[in-house]
């Protein structure tokens, strides 16, 4: 009987030491709370991509992994391009900005 409980024991040990560490990062994947954050300052520089008005926040598409912001999309001007830069950088959480934007 006291073996069971052993052996159900080390059983649930198992379990939550995988589910834990499916729930880790790696350097090619986010964890939970990596996907949760960049998801949240994907949102925070879209916002204010649209707020300013010299920048379209329809011609410019955001992704993020692991704080670092990746911007691309077309724009009709190299200013433009460069203002989205500047607004992505100024975000809080924002680690580094990847500018991929495209001129029309």
């Amino acid at each position: 009987m006291q073996y069971m409980r052993v052996g159900l024991r080390l059983t649930l040990c198992l379990v939550l030491v995988a589910a834990m560490l499916g729930w880790a990062g790696s350097r090619t994947r986010e964890s939970t709370g990596e996907f949760v954050d960049d998801n949240v300052l994907t949102a925070k520089v879209k916002a204010a991509l649209f707020a300013d008005k010299d920048v379209s926040g329809f011609q410019v598409n955001v992704e993020t992994f692991k704080g670092v912001v990746q911007l691309s999309g077309f724009v009709d001007t190299a200013a433009q391009a460069r203002k989205a830069v500047e607004i992505a950088k100024g975000v809080s959480g924002v680690k580094e900005v990847k500018n991929s934007i495209l001129l029309k």
